[in-house]
Protein backbone atom coordinates (compact mmCIF):
# COMPACT_ATOMS: atom_id res chain seq x y z
CA UNK A 1 0.00 0.00 0.00
CA UNK A 2 1.48 3.34 -1.14
CA UNK A 3 1.66 6.26 1.31
CA UNK A 4 -0.23 9.32 1.13
CA UNK A 5 1.21 12.30 0.93
CA UNK A 6 -1.12 15.36 1.52
CA UNK A 7 -0.44 18.52 0.22
CA UNK A 8 -2.01 21.56 2.19
CA UNK A 9 -1.20 24.78 -0.43
CA UNK A 10 -3.42 28.01 -1.77
CA UNK A 11 -0.19 28.49 -4.40
CA UNK A 12 -1.52 26.07 -7.43
CA UNK A 13 1.81 25.88 -9.54
CA UNK A 14 3.74 25.06 -6.53
CA UNK A 15 0.83 22.12 -5.65
CA UNK A 16 1.27 20.88 -8.69
CA UNK A 17 5.09 20.93 -8.95
CA UNK A 18 4.92 19.09 -5.63
CA UNK A 19 2.57 16.67 -6.78
CA UNK A 20 4.61 15.76 -9.96
CA UNK A 21 7.60 15.01 -8.08
CA UNK A 22 6.16 13.44 -5.31
CA UNK A 23 4.00 10.73 -7.56
CA UNK A 24 7.78 10.04 -9.32
CA UNK A 25 8.84 8.90 -5.85
CA UNK A 26 5.87 6.48 -5.96
CA UNK A 27 3.73 8.33 -3.60
CA UNK A 28 -0.39 8.87 -3.65
CA UNK A 29 -0.94 12.65 -3.43
CA UNK A 30 -4.15 14.71 -2.63
CA UNK A 31 -4.30 18.44 -2.72
CA UNK A 32 -6.48 21.16 -0.68
CA UNK A 33 -6.17 24.61 -1.52
CA UNK A 34 -8.58 26.19 0.90
CA UNK A 35 -7.38 26.45 4.81
CA UNK A 36 -10.89 25.87 6.40
CA UNK A 37 -11.61 22.49 4.54
CA UNK A 38 -7.93 20.79 5.15
CA UNK A 39 -9.33 19.03 8.75
CA UNK A 40 -11.63 17.22 7.14
CA UNK A 41 -9.89 16.36 3.90
CA UNK A 42 -7.27 14.91 6.49
CA UNK A 43 -9.79 13.16 8.37
CA UNK A 44 -11.05 11.65 5.31
CA UNK A 45 -7.72 10.80 3.48
CA UNK A 46 -5.35 10.13 6.92
CA UNK A 47 -2.70 10.43 5.09
CA UNK A 48 0.70 9.08 5.78
CA UNK A 49 2.85 13.34 6.27
CA UNK A 50 1.52 16.51 5.54
CA UNK A 51 3.07 19.45 3.31
CA UNK A 52 1.30 22.07 5.29
CA UNK A 53 1.56 25.79 3.76
CA UNK A 54 2.09 28.30 6.44
CA UNK A 55 -0.05 31.12 4.67
CA UNK A 56 -3.32 30.13 3.56
CA UNK A 57 -6.86 31.61 2.80
CA UNK A 58 -9.97 31.66 5.81
CA UNK A 59 -7.45 29.94 8.01
CA UNK A 60 -3.50 29.83 8.76
CA UNK A 61 -1.15 26.59 8.61
CA UNK A 62 -0.79 27.18 12.33
CA UNK A 63 -3.99 27.11 13.59
CA UNK A 64 -4.38 23.83 10.83
CA UNK A 65 -1.69 22.00 12.42
CA UNK A 66 -3.02 23.13 16.57
CA UNK A 67 -6.66 21.73 15.42
CA UNK A 68 -4.75 18.35 13.97
CA UNK A 69 -2.77 17.88 17.25
CA UNK A 70 -5.72 17.74 19.44
CA UNK A 71 -8.22 15.47 17.59
CA UNK A 72 -6.94 12.02 18.48
CA UNK A 73 -7.80 10.40 15.34
CA UNK A 74 -4.96 12.75 13.35
CA UNK A 75 -3.03 13.95 15.78
CA UNK A 76 0.07 11.76 15.11
CA UNK A 77 0.56 12.35 11.52
CA UNK A 78 3.90 13.73 10.60
CA UNK A 79 3.28 17.59 9.69
CA UNK A 80 6.14 19.49 7.23
CA UNK A 81 5.72 23.47 7.19
CA UNK A 82 6.33 24.93 4.11
CA UNK A 83 6.51 28.94 4.49
CA UNK A 84 8.29 31.86 3.22
CA UNK A 85 8.90 32.90 6.90
CA UNK A 86 12.30 32.38 7.59
CA UNK A 87 13.20 34.33 10.73
CA UNK A 88 14.00 32.30 14.05
CA UNK A 89 10.98 33.32 16.06
CA UNK A 90 8.38 32.38 13.24
CA UNK A 91 10.06 28.69 13.02
CA UNK A 92 9.64 28.93 16.85
CA UNK A 93 6.49 29.30 16.32
CA UNK A 94 5.36 26.67 13.47
CA UNK A 95 7.11 23.99 15.81
CA UNK A 96 5.53 25.14 18.92
CA UNK A 97 2.40 24.33 17.06
CA UNK A 98 3.02 21.05 16.61
CA UNK A 99 4.90 20.59 13.28
CA UNK A 100 7.54 17.89 12.83
CA UNK A 101 9.46 19.97 10.65
CA UNK A 102 9.97 23.56 8.77
CA UNK A 103 11.25 24.24 5.18
CA UNK A 104 11.62 27.64 4.15
CA UNK A 105 10.61 28.96 0.32
CA UNK A 106 12.53 28.58 -1.81
CA UNK A 107 13.67 24.86 -1.37
CA UNK A 108 14.78 22.24 -3.23
CA UNK A 109 12.62 19.45 -4.36
CA UNK A 110 15.17 16.91 -3.37
CA UNK A 111 15.83 18.41 0.07
CA UNK A 112 11.99 18.36 0.43
CA UNK A 113 11.66 14.68 -0.63
CA UNK A 114 14.10 13.75 2.28
CA UNK A 115 12.90 15.58 4.47
CA UNK A 116 9.55 13.54 3.49
CA UNK A 117 11.28 10.64 3.58
CA UNK A 118 12.71 10.89 6.78
CA UNK A 119 9.67 11.66 8.59
CA UNK A 120 7.66 8.37 6.78
CA UNK A 121 10.94 6.27 8.46
CA UNK A 122 9.63 7.74 11.85
CA UNK A 123 5.98 7.22 10.88
CA UNK A 124 4.29 3.68 11.27
CA UNK A 125 3.29 1.77 7.95
CA UNK A 126 0.02 2.58 6.27
CA UNK A 127 -3.15 1.25 7.98
CA UNK A 128 -3.97 -1.51 5.70
CA UNK A 129 -7.17 -3.09 8.01
CA UNK A 130 -10.42 -2.19 5.58
CA UNK A 131 -13.06 -2.76 8.32
CA UNK A 132 -13.88 -4.34 11.81
CA UNK A 133 -16.22 -6.89 12.12
CA UNK A 134 -17.56 -7.93 15.58
CA UNK A 135 -21.10 -10.26 15.22
CA UNK A 136 -23.75 -8.55 13.28
CA UNK A 137 -21.84 -5.34 13.14
CA UNK A 138 -19.28 -4.41 10.27
CA UNK A 139 -17.61 -1.05 10.11
CA UNK A 140 -16.28 -0.02 6.95
CA UNK A 141 -13.19 2.18 7.43
CA UNK A 142 -12.77 3.15 3.72
CA UNK A 143 -16.44 4.35 2.99
CA UNK A 144 -16.78 5.33 6.94
CA UNK A 145 -20.19 3.50 7.31
CA UNK A 146 -21.37 0.99 9.33
CA UNK A 147 -23.92 -2.26 9.20
CA UNK A 148 -25.37 -4.16 11.24
CA UNK A 149 -26.33 -7.15 8.98
CA UNK A 150 -28.13 -5.84 5.71
CA UNK A 151 -28.75 -2.57 8.12
CA UNK A 152 -27.18 0.61 7.40
CA UNK A 153 -26.66 2.18 10.11
CA UNK A 154 -26.14 6.73 10.07
CA UNK A 155 -24.02 7.70 13.11
CA UNK A 156 -22.37 10.86 13.92
CA UNK A 157 -19.09 11.46 13.97
CA UNK A 158 -18.48 11.04 17.44
CA UNK A 159 -20.47 7.71 17.52
CA UNK A 160 -18.63 6.81 14.80
CA UNK A 161 -15.40 7.50 16.53
CA UNK A 162 -16.55 5.80 20.01
CA UNK A 163 -17.94 2.55 18.11
CA UNK A 164 -14.64 2.11 16.48
CA UNK A 165 -12.79 2.26 19.59
CA UNK A 166 -14.83 -0.52 20.80
CA UNK A 167 -14.59 -2.60 17.96
CA UNK A 168 -11.08 -2.27 17.97
CA UNK A 169 -10.61 -4.34 21.11
CA UNK A 170 -14.07 -6.31 22.12
CA UNK A 171 -14.36 -7.20 25.82
CA UNK A 172 -12.15 -4.36 27.08
CA UNK A 173 -13.61 -2.04 29.31
CA UNK A 174 -12.87 1.57 28.82
CA UNK A 175 -12.83 3.90 30.98
CA UNK A 176 -14.68 7.60 30.76
CA UNK A 177 -11.67 9.55 30.98
CA UNK A 178 -9.44 7.18 28.78
CA UNK A 179 -13.12 7.44 26.17
CA UNK A 180 -12.94 11.23 26.46
CA UNK A 181 -8.94 11.99 26.26
CA UNK A 182 -9.21 9.56 23.00
CA UNK A 183 -11.99 10.06 20.96
CA UNK A 184 -12.72 13.91 21.81
CA UNK A 185 -8.56 14.87 22.22
CA UNK A 186 -6.97 16.56 25.45
CA UNK A 187 -7.59 20.29 24.29
CA UNK A 188 -11.17 19.92 24.17
CA UNK A 189 -13.29 20.37 27.63
CA UNK A 190 -16.23 18.56 27.87
CA UNK A 191 -17.64 16.74 31.14
CA UNK A 192 -17.51 12.69 31.49
CA UNK A 193 -20.70 12.22 31.90
CA UNK A 194 -21.21 13.71 27.80
CA UNK A 195 -19.38 10.11 26.71
CA UNK A 196 -22.82 8.58 28.48
CA UNK A 197 -24.77 10.77 26.00
CA UNK A 198 -23.06 9.79 22.98
CA UNK A 199 -23.13 5.84 24.12
CA UNK A 200 -26.61 6.09 24.55
CA UNK A 201 -27.22 7.48 21.03
CA UNK A 202 -25.36 4.90 19.75
CA UNK A 203 -26.72 2.29 21.24
CA UNK A 204 -30.21 3.53 20.11
CA UNK A 205 -28.89 3.39 16.67
CA UNK A 206 -27.11 -0.05 17.03
CA UNK A 207 -30.56 -1.42 18.86
CA UNK A 208 -32.86 -0.65 16.30
CA UNK A 209 -31.48 -3.77 14.24
CA UNK A 210 -30.65 -6.37 17.21
CA UNK A 211 -29.30 -7.26 20.57
CA UNK A 212 -27.21 -4.89 22.61
CA UNK A 213 -23.99 -5.52 22.52
CA UNK A 214 -22.30 -2.18 24.88
CA UNK A 215 -21.93 -3.68 27.66
CA UNK A 216 -21.93 -0.68 30.79
CA UNK A 217 -19.61 -1.10 34.15
CA UNK A 218 -20.98 0.69 36.86
CA UNK A 219 -18.82 3.34 37.85
CA UNK A 220 -16.03 2.73 35.69
CA UNK A 221 -16.87 2.36 31.32
CA UNK A 222 -17.86 0.97 28.55
CA UNK A 223 -16.48 -2.21 26.06
CA UNK A 224 -18.30 -3.80 23.75
CA UNK A 225 -18.89 -7.64 24.34
CA UNK A 226 -21.09 -10.69 22.72
CA UNK A 227 -22.40 -10.94 26.35
CA UNK A 228 -23.07 -7.32 27.96
CA UNK A 229 -24.67 -9.43 30.59
CA UNK A 230 -21.51 -10.85 31.94
CA UNK A 231 -20.02 -9.89 35.72
CA UNK A 232 -18.95 -6.86 35.78
CA UNK A 233 -16.04 -6.85 39.04
CA UNK A 234 -14.23 -9.80 36.92
CA UNK A 235 -12.92 -6.49 34.36
CA UNK A 236 -10.71 -4.26 35.07
CA UNK A 237 -10.99 -1.26 33.27
CA UNK A 238 -8.50 0.84 31.03
CA UNK A 239 -7.41 3.50 32.46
Amino acid sequence: MKHLVMVIEDEEALALLLKYNLEKEGYDVAIESRGNKAIAEVEKNHPSVILLDWMLPELSGVEICKLIRSKPDIKTIPIIMLTAKGEEEDKIKGLGAGADDYVTKPFSIPELLARVKSQLRRAPEPHTEKELVFEDIRMDLVEKKVFRGDNYIHLGPTEFRLLKMLLETPGKVFSREYLLKNVWGDNIYVESRTVDVHIRRLRKSLNDFGPDYIRTVRATGYAIDANPAAEEDNVSAEA
